[in-house]
Formats: structure tokens, sequence, C-alpha cells
């Protein structure tokens, strides 16, 4: 029987836990080759090891500002082109007070959650366009639409890469590609460790939280639709 996503490829970034682990998982199982990128290059290679259809491990730090060019360059010679999908799912999530907002908190959260899905996008978006596909997906958050305490630089990052997804879609319309952000509300991952969110009466219990496989079923959903269908927005709420 052919996979769905058989013959094709995908990068996701943030592929060693959380979310961006899940997609790859996803995304794997239907049948494409994934490139995993992420900081933590042990855990990428486990993963790599359970994954079919020669997953490729390509480690790297996402919020220094010449990594996205190396690891396009890297997966150019990897996959004999760009992906035909690309899911942005590496973040950060700083939880502090205007006031006491770091610079190192406010310079990650941008780097992270908003130039490196801008910058990834920008190199492969011309071999996107010469072939007229390919699939754009940004992991996004309630928090790209709606603000809360303590969430200023995360809010503020995530609200400025819907900005970035929505001006993908203006400028691509057309043309053959698609962009799509999920958004989900508050989802149990590794991020949350910091902010022990069970403690905290002002932050949803764990259990009360989406699963990172929710996310990515979302994901393989939206790239799997047929070639005329463009999924512009998931939102996704615990019910």
């Amino acid at each position: 029987m052919t996979l769905p996503l058989e013959g094709r490829s995908a990068l996701v970034t943030g592929a060693s836990r959380g979310i961006g682990e899940a997609c790859a998982r996803a995304l794997g199982a239907l049948g494409a080759r994934v490139v995993l990128v992420s900081r933590r290059e042990e855990a990428l290679k486990r993963l790599a090891a359970e994954l079919r259809h020669g997953a490729v491990v390509l480690p790297s730090d996402l919020a220094a500002p010449t990594a996205a060019d190396q690891v396009a360059h890297v997966t150019r010679a990897a996959l004999g082109g760009a992906p035909d999908i690309v899911v942005h799912a590496a973040g950060s999530f700083p939880m502090s007070a205007v006031e006491a907002v770091s610079d190192a908190e406010l310079d990650t959260a941008l780097a992270l959650n908003v130039a490196a899905p801008l910058r990834l996008t920008r190199a492969f978006l011309p071999a996107m366009r010469d072939r007229a596909s390919g699939h754009i997906v940004t992991i996004g958050s309630v928090a790209d639409r709606s603000v809360f305490p303590s969430n200023a630089a995360y809010a503020a990052s995530k609200h400025a890469v819907r900005a970035v997804h929505e001006t993908l879609r203006a400028e691509t319309r057309g043309s053959g590609i698609r962009a799509t952000i999920v958004s989900p509300a508050a989802t149990d991952t590794e991020l949350w460790d910091p902010h022990e969110p069970d403690a905290s009466p002002h932050l949803p219990s764990r259990h009360e939280m989406l699963k990172a496989a929710d996310i990515a079923e979302a994901v393989a959903w939206a790239v799997t639709r047929p070639p005329h269908v463009d999924v512009e927005e998931l939102r996704l709420a615990r019910s």
C-alpha cells in the first residue's frame, strides 16, 4: 500500500522533543523522508533510528543568525533540492512580567520563534516557486492572537510569526505553494517544565493540556489534503 507522503520529504525543526518530535514521527509514518533539526544531536540520532525512509540528522542551534542558511544548504545537498514540507516547530517559551523580561529571554524568543522560521522559509522559497509546490507549516500558539500575563516576549514573538505566515500567504497565493499555521492551546511538552504549571493557580494543569501528538495529527492532516485544498489555519483547543 502506498503511504500518503511516500516519495516526499519534510524538514522539521525542534525535532528532538515535544511538538517537533511528534510531527517528525507523524510525517515519517506517512512515508516522508524527514530532515530532523535540533540542538540535541543524540536525541535526533535515536529518533532517526526509529524512522524509516532515510531520516537525516541535522544538529543546529537555529537561534544563531547564520544557522538557517547552513541548515538549508545541508538539506538541499541531502535531498537534492528544497523539501516538499517544512514544519517550523522549534521554539522558546519564556514567562516573565514585562519589567522582568531579560535581554536573553527576549533575544532568544525573537531569534528562535520569528527570525529562524523567516530565514528558513526565505532560503527554500525560490526553489518552491520554481517547481510550483511546497507546504510551509508554522506552529503558532493561542498566544499568536491573545495575550496573557507574563507572556510579553513569547506573545510578541508568536504574534510576529503569525504576521510572517500571513505575509507569506499573500505573496504566494496562486503559486502552488501552501502555507498553514497551526495554533494550539497549552500543550504538555518539556517547555512547561521550568514553569511548574501544576503548582500555579494561574496556569493550566498538565492534565488539562493538549498532547504533542494532537498537534502532529493536525499537521499531518493539513499536509495530506489534495493539492487544490489550502488549509490556511487550524486552531486547536482542549475540549
